[in-house]
């Protein structure tokens, strides 16, 4: 099979690390993410890796975005197009890109993995549908690794720029969606292209997928969620919200929506956890958006939301870094990220800043009131590098970016 490979490929070594252990093995690699974040260019960096670690290895290489691969419609024909395929010796690695647009996809690969000969790959830009199809066929002979936009340091590093005051304000604007490379960092450009992409997310990943009927009230949701990130809402608080904007919708019919959102990767739903009573709340969540360009493409980019893009910059960078994250409740005190992983904790305040003595005791003092030892800290965009308070220190969003 002769594969279309782009002429260059940035690579992102941050999850070819995290793919590498499970190459061979007899377990299905799902990449998942947000339509654009990079998961077609992933698979062609393993299967760049994997040549030069076995020559003349077998790869078949199905791409559902093109039409020459419009025959591949159902299991069956998937099933049958990789057994036709495939080498008749050693092992052939196949990569399956945008599989969640094949009908029940779960049942091939299912059958597919019985097949020791081959190594199977795949990317879906649906939570919902690969974690519902894959989990039940496959129960437990797959991993997920989830790919995000570009971090600050993969930014820096696509766009050829140092870092600095320009380059981060270049991030905090624009997101991080790999094609940007190929744009000049302009605003009309910029966020033309980008206003594209979400439209494409929700056309394809959610109106026709879920056959949503209220459009006009979908995209007043995502504009609400744009004004209000990071803010703690419920279901309820968003219907009554809209209705007073003339736009009805009950509650419950605002979380199937919600959830669309989530399941297409274009938002994060981060809970709150009681750090006292050690619980989770059952109403009131924040929201974050995967790409930030795409956030400020639909709202713009405006000086009163830095508070709420910095807050969302920290979020994205967390959970790049595998962290579970949460909102962290007590009393009536708020620790903006309870950031968790391997066992180990971190607790985070973001201030856009700290120079306001109020502002400055209210960060600190909600972190001091926590009696354990993990760490502490608080983000800000102001540079500082002299004494901690109390032992907390602060540390400007670059740096933190950059550690």
């Amino acid at each position: 099979m002769q594969l279309k490979f782009p002429p260059h490929i940035e690579l992102r070594d941050h999850y070819l690390e995290k793919v590498k252990p499970f190459i061979g093995k007899g377990i299905i690699k799902v990449l998942t993410g947000q339509r654009r974040v990079g998961k077609s260019y992933l698979l062609f960096q393993i299967i760049s890796f994997i040549q030069k670690e076995t020559p003349n290895a077998p790869i078949i290489y199905i791409n559902k975005e093109d039409l020459e691969f419009d025959h591949i419609k159902t299991a069956r024909d998937l099933h049958d197009y990789v057994l036709k395929e495939k080498s008749g010796t050693g092992k052939t690695f196949v990569f399956i890109d945008e599989i969640q647009d094949i009908e029940n996809f779960g049942t091939a690969l299912r059958s597919l993995l019985l097949q020791a000969d081959l190594d199977v790959y795949c990317t879906g830009s649906n939570a919902n549908l690969l974690s519902s199809d894959i989990a039940g066929h496959l129960s437990g002979r797959y991993v997920e690794i989830q790919v995000f936009s570009l971090s600050y340091p993969e930014f820096l590093q696509f766009h050829k720029l140092d870092s600095g005051d320009n380059s981060l304000e270049k991030y905090m604007k624009y997101g991080g969606l790999p094609y940007l490379i190929n744009l000049e960092l302009e605003d009309t450009i910029v966020f033309e292209y980008l206003k594209n992409i979400y439209g494409s997310i929700v056309y394809r990943d959610i109106i026709n997928r879920y056959s949503i009927r209220n459009v006009a009230f979908l995209e007043q949701l995502v504009l609400f969620l744009a004004a209000h990130t990071g803010s703690i809402f419920s279901a309820k608080k968003i219907s009554d919200f809209l209705k007073s904007q003339r736009v009805k919708m009950a509650p419950n019919q605002v979380q199937v929506y919600v959830q669309h959102l989530v399941n297409a990767f274009l938002i994060h739903r981060v809970p709150r956890f009681d750090l006292v009573e050690k619980r989770f709340f059952e109403i009131g969540e924040k929201y974050y958006f995967e790409n930030l360009g795409i956030r400020n493409g639909l709202w713009g980019y405006r000086l009163e939301d830095r508070g709420k893009i910095m807050e969302n910059i920290v979020y994205n960078h967390l959970v790049y870094q595998g962290f579970e994250v949460q909102v962290g409740i007590m009393g009536n005190k708020e620790i903006d990220f309870v950031a968790k992983k391997s066992g180990e904790k971190m607790y985070i305040q973001v201030a856009l800043s700290i120079n306001n003595i109020s502002t400055l005791e209210r960060e600190f003092g909600n972190l001091k009131t926590i009696k354990d030892n993990y760490p502490k800290v608080v983000i800000t965009l102001d540079s500082f590098s002299g004494n901690t308070v109390e032992g907390i220190p602060a540390m400007d969003l670059e740096s933190f970016l950059l550690s």
